[in-house]
C-alpha cells in the first residue's frame, strides 16, 4: 500500500487545468474480422475517447497559441464555424481558459449535439440558407465574419486555414509511433485537412515510405469532385481548405453514406467500438488495405469520434431506411479512376493520382490561354 507521503508527491490536478489533461493518450484497438480475414487487420486510434472527440486537440492548441501571440485577449469571445466536433473542442478550450464561445452551424447539426454544446456553455448560431455556390460551409463562414464585426474583441480560429490546426496533431502522431513501432499505411478522413496533414507530416519524417490514404465523401470538392448536397458530416467539404496537404497523399478514396453506415454497424457488432460517418468510411478503406496488403503490413487508421451523436442517424433504422442506407452493402473492392475529375463518383472509389484541384485548374486555364493566344497570333499555323 502506498504511503501518504508518496501520494502527496504527485498531487492530483484540480480545477479547470485538469480538463486539458483528459485529452490525448487515446486507446489503440486491433480491428480484424469481419472487416479483414483472421490473422489480418489494422490498428484503430480511438479518438472518441477524448472528452469531445479528435478536435479537442486542435480546439485547445489553437486557443493556447492565439492567447500566447495576443490574438485572443483574456475574456475575448471565440467565434467559429463547425459541423459539431470542433465545437466541442472549442467549448472545452473556452471553459479551460475563460472565453465565451459562439459556434456557427447549420440545420444539419443533430439536435442532440446542439443541446450538448449549449450545456457546455457555448452559444449556437444557426444559418438558415446555404450559400449559392459554397453551400452550408460558406454560409457559415460569412455569418462568422458578420459576428466578428459585431464583437470587436472576438477571435476566429479559422480551422480551414490555420496552421495551428495542423500542428495540434503532433502528439497524436507521436502516440501512434510509440504504440505501433512502425507504420506502413496511415488512413485518415479529410475535412478541414488538419489531422491528416498534422499526423502524416510527423510520421513521414519517421517512416519515409509511409503511404498516406485520404478518405472523403461523395459530393465533396476537396479532391476535385463536384459539390453536391452531402448526408455525411465530419468529413468532406464544399470549399477547398488550405490545410489539406495534397502532396502527402498516396491516394484518395471516396465513400458513400450507405457504405459508411454498413461498416459502422459491422464494426459495432464485432468490436464493441465504432463511431460516426468518418469512422465507417475510414474503417471500410482500412479493412480493404488489410485484406489486400501482405499480412505483416502495419496499417493505422484514425477514428475521429464515437457513436454517441449518431444514435439518431447512423444507428437509427428508421432514419437509415428513409435515406435508403440499409439496402445495399459495400462492394468488396472500390471502383478505380485514373484522374480526380475523370467522372463523378457515386460509390466507393479509389484514385492514386492526387493533386490540389485549385492548382490543376490554374494549369488548365494557363494551357487554354496559351492555346488561344497561339491560335490568334498565327491563324495560318493553326491550319497546318
Amino acid at each position: 500500500m502506498q504511503s501518504l507521503t508518496s501520494l502527496t508527491k504527485h498531487p492530483l490536478t484540480s480545477g479547470r487545468s485538469a480538463l486539458s489533461a483528459l485529452v490525448g493518450n487515446t486507446p489503440l484497438l486491433r480491428v480484424s474480422e469481419p472487416l479483414a480475414p483472421a490473422g489480418r487487420g489494422f490498428w484503430a486510434k480511438l479518438e472518441g475517447f477524448n472528452p469531445g472527440g479528435i478536435k479537442d486537440r486542435p480546439g485547445l492548441h489553437m486557443v493556447e497559441r492565439a492567447r500566447a501571440r495576443g490574438d485572443l485577449r483574456p475574456g475575448g469571445r471565440i467565434i467559429e464555424s463547425t459541423s459539431g466536433t470542433l465545437g466541442l473542442g472549442l467549448a472545452l478550450a473556452g471553459m479551460v481558459h475563460g472565453h465565451p464561445v459562439t459556434l456557427v452551424t447549420d440545420p444539419g447539426l443533430e439536435s442532440s449535439m446542439t443541446r450538448l454544446l449549449t450545456a457546455y456553455g457555448a452559444q449556437v448560431n444557426v444559418v438558415s440558407e446555404p450559400h449559392p455556390t459554397g453551400g452550408w460551409q460558406q454560409a457559415r463562414r460569412e455569418r462568422v465574419q458578420r459576428l466578428l464585426q459585431q464583437h470587436t474583441d472576438a477571435w476566429c480560429p479559422d480551422q480551414y486555414n490555420n496552421p495551428d490546426n495542423v500542428a495540434a496533431y503532433t502528439p497524436l502522431a507521436l502516440e501512434l509511433a510509440s504504440e505501433m513501432g512502425h507504420i506502413d499505411v496511415l488512413v485518415c478522413s479529410v475535412g478541414t485537412g488538419g489531422h491528416s496533414a498534422g499526423v502524416s507530416r510527423v510520421l513521414r519524417q519517421l517512416y519515409p515510405e509511409l503511404a498516406v490514404v485520404g478518405v472523403d465523401t461523395i459530393g465533396s470538392t476537396i479532391f476535385g469532385q463536384p459539390a453536391r448536397t452531402r448526408l455525411m458530416r465530419g468529413l468532406g467539404s464544399s470549399i477547398y481548405p488550405r490545410n489539406v496537404a495534397y502532396e502527402n497523399f498516396s491516394e484518395v478514396h471516396w465513400v458513400a453514406p450507405h457504405e459508411a453506415v454498413s461498416t459502422c454497424r459491422r464494426l459495432a457488432a464485432s468490436h464493441y467500438a465504432t463511431g460516426g460517418w468518418s469512422v465507417g468510411a475510414v474503417a471500410l478503406v482500412a479493412g480493404w488495405f488489410a485484406r489486400t496488403m501482405p499480412a505483416d503490413a502495419r496499417i493505422a487508421a484514425v477514428f475521429p469520434d464515437g457513436p454517441q451523436r449518431y444514435l439518431g442517424t447512423v444507428y437509427d433504422d428508421d432514419y437509415c431506411a428513409a435515406h435508403g442506407l440499409l439496402d445495399t452493402p459495400p462492394a468488396a473492392e472500390p471502383d478505380v479512376i485514373g484522374r480526380l475529375d475523370e467522372k463523378e463518383v457515386t460509390r466507393w472509389t479509389r484514385c492514386t493520382a492526387v493533386a490540389d484541384p485549385l492548382t490543376l485548374r490554374e494549369r488548365q486555364q494557363d494551357v487554354t490561354a496559351a492555346d488561344d493566344t497561339g491560335a490568334a497570333s498565327d491563324p495560318a499555323e493553326a491550319d497546318r
